[in-house]
C-alpha cells in the first residue's frame, strides 16, 4: 500500500471507534429495559451526581455542542426524565433537574456497570482492576489532549 498511515490497522481512532460502538452495543438491553439511549443514560449520570445545573455545563461535561445536547434534553423531558426552566438570574441559561421518574431510574441503572463486567466474561482481580483504572486514566489524559485540538 502507498500509505501506510492509512490502513485501518494503523489508526489510533479505530480502536476506540470500535471499544465504544461494543461497550454501547453491550449495554443496549440494560438500556432497553430502562427505555432510553446512550447519550440519554450518560446525562442522567451527570444529573445523578449534581442537579440543576446548565445545559451548557452538561455539554462540557459530555464533551458535546449545545445544537447536539439541546434536541436530546427536549426528548428526555417529552419522555418524562428531566425538567428545563429558565434561571432566575439570566434568561439566557438553561438549567435541568431530574424529575420523580429519573431519580428513580438510578437503582436499576446502577447495575449496568456490572452487567458489563459480567458480559465481558472478566475476573475480577486486583491486578484486572489496577489495569482498567490505568487505561481509564490514560483514556482521560487523551481526552485532555484532545479537547484542545483546534477544529
Amino acid at each position: 500500500m502507498k500509505y501506510e498511515q492509512l490502513k485501518l490497522e494503523n489508526q489510533l481512532c479505530f480502536p476506540f471507534y470500535a471499544v465504544s460502538r461494543l461497550i454501547t452495543r453491550a449495554y443496549q438491553d440494560d438500556l432497553d429495559a430502562l427505555g432510553i439511549t446512550y447519550p440519554q443514560y450518560l446525562v442522567l449520570m451527570v444529573l445523578w451526581e449534581k442537579e440543576n445545573i446548565s445545559v451548557i455545563e452538561i455539554g462540557e461535561k459530555l464533551i458535546l455542542n449545545t445544537n447536539t445536547i439541546t434536541p436530546l434534553l427536549k426528548r428526555m423531558e417529552n419522555i418524562g426524565l428531566i425538567t428545563r426552566t429558565q434561571a432566575k438570574t439570566d434568561q439566557r441559561k438553561v438549567l435541568i433537574a431530574l424529575t420523580e421518574k429519573g431519580r428513580s431510574m438510578q437503582d436499576e441503572a446502577a447495575q449496568i456497570p456490572f452487567n458489563l463486567i459480567k458480559k465481558m466474561n472478566v475476573e475480577i482481580t486486583p491486578d484486572s482492576v489496577e489495569n482498567m483504572e490505568s487505561l481509564k486514566n490514560q483514556l482521560n489524559e487523551l481526552i485532555k489532549l484532545l479537547k484542545h485540538v483546534e477544529i
